[in-house]
């Protein structure tokens, strides 16, 4: 998102989308990649390919989603934040020469036969916003995120493997990525990089959708603190598309072209009720407008505008047959509650244009501790575009479908 976003320690959990200030926003174009698996003349081998759809495993750590990709020849495994919020897939690399620390080993460029730098020459280096050329001809990036979180390093390009859902692997060429040598920021050891989903030209879904039947993907994320050997899928392209019983939709509202805005995932929110009692959206034209609500999955909290903030959480409080905690100072402002077992809040309905999506307590209410349970919302001012966190998407297959420019979600157990 636009805006960085303050938590007391429970919500010490990056924002990972574009920063729109004083770092730029970079793109490159489809790198002529090819399916491996289809014979270019073959109609036949296309039409069985696209019945097979594209897949890989996420995973739930300490507030984000790590989403699995192999990259390189022979294929290496990494995994990335899988954020709708940003547009750039990138991984450290070595040599990391100011980097966090990592549990798995740093992806190796010189161990990848597919591994290809981007001079400085190339169309993609070119559109970037401020493109950097190293003494080595290559072409650099720097990229910025809306926690302070930074990487930066080299623009590339390389195979990334997937395997479909009949367990077939699939290569994908020329898959433009960052080669990151010098990242920082609040990353924890498990994570290796940033799976980019947003809708700018360098993002995974951008970059695979042509060659998959369209630009659309479903998620299915796993509630908070599941166990991370606890694996849900994500599909990509033909085949991905979230259909069925119980299936709500709503429109995509473009941002403002031109701008970082263009590439994000804007929805209208039009009220919140907490059980049977209903909040309008501010009278304030601003919050008013189409497309003020951000669905960002590598934000954890939901975030409101304050007038809407304080009027959910006073109904949740007067809803929940508990003495709130007010003497822990780790947990702030923050409403939490004492209790063993999980706790009993109120349906929470988020009521977007088009589509109603009711937040039972496992997406609203998030335990930080042993016996604690927080309201899983934060609040931001009342002319900002607010953000559906990764906390109330857990539970949801939801679906993007970039070409119908709408997300559709069904309530579903994505443990299982």
């Amino acid at each position: 998102m636009a805006y960085p976003v303050m938590f007391n320690p429970f919500f010490l959990f990056m924002s990972l989308s574009i920063l729109l200030i004083h770092l730029p926003v970079h793109q490159a174009v489809n790198g002529g990649f090819s399916v491996k698996l289809i014979r270019k003349n073959s109609t036949h081998a296309l039409s069985q390919h696209l019945m097979d759809t594209k897949q890989t495993n996420s995973y739930a750590y300490l507030g984000q989603h790590l989403l699995e990709l192999s990259i390189g020849t022979p294929p290496v495994k990494i995994y990335g934040i899988l954020d709708t919020g940003s547009d750039l897939i990138w991984t450290q690399c070595v040599p990391c020469l100011n980097c966090y620390k990592q549990l798995d080993p740093l992806f190796d460029p010189k161990k990848s036969s597919t591994y290809t730098d981007i001079s400085c020459q190339s169309d993609k280096c070119h559109l970037l916003i401020a493109p950097a050329c190293s003494g080595e001809n290559t072409c650099d990036y720097t990229y910025g995120y809306a926690d302070s979180s930074v990487t930066r390093g080299t623009l590339a390009s390389e195979t990334i493997t997937f395997k479909s859902s009949t367990g077939q692997p699939i290569q994908l060429n020329k898959i433009i990525f960052g080669c990151g040598h010098n990242n920082k920021g609040t990353f924890n050891d498990h994570e290796m990089g940033i799976i980019g989903l947003a809708k700018g030209p360098t993002s995974l879904i951008s970059q695979i959708g042509s060659s998959f039947g369209g630009k659309k993907f479903s998620q299915c994320l796993v509630p908070f603190h599941t166990d991370i050997s606890i694996s849900s899928k994500m599909s990509f392209g033909k085949g991905s598309e979230v259909l069925g019983d119980g299936v709500v939709s709503t429109p995509l509202v473009n941002g403002q072209i031109g701008t970082s805005y263009s590439s994000l995932y804007f929805v209208t929110l039009q009220g919140i009720s907490v059980e049977d009692t209903r909040f309008q959206i501010s009278n304030n034209p601003q919050t008013l407008s189409k497309g003020n609500m951000l669905i960002d999955s590598g934000t954890p909290p939901t975030v409101l505008q304050q007038q809407l903030y304080d009027q959910v959480f006073n109904e949740v409080r007067k809803r929940v047959p508990m003495s709130p905690i007010t003497d822990d100072p780790d947990l702030g402002p923050q409403l939490c509650y004492k209790t063993s077992t999980n706790l009993k809040g109120p349906i929470i309905t988020m009521h977007f244009e088009g589509a109603d999506i009711k937040l039972t307590p496992i997406q609203t209410f998030i335990p930080p501790k042993d016996g604690v349970f927080c309201l899983a919302f934060t609040n931001t001012s009342n002319g900002e575009t607010g953000t559906l966190g990764n906390f109330a998407q857990a539970n949801f297959l939801i679906g993007y479908d970039l070409e119908k420019d709408v997300v559709s979600f069904k309530p579903t157990d994505c443990t299982k």
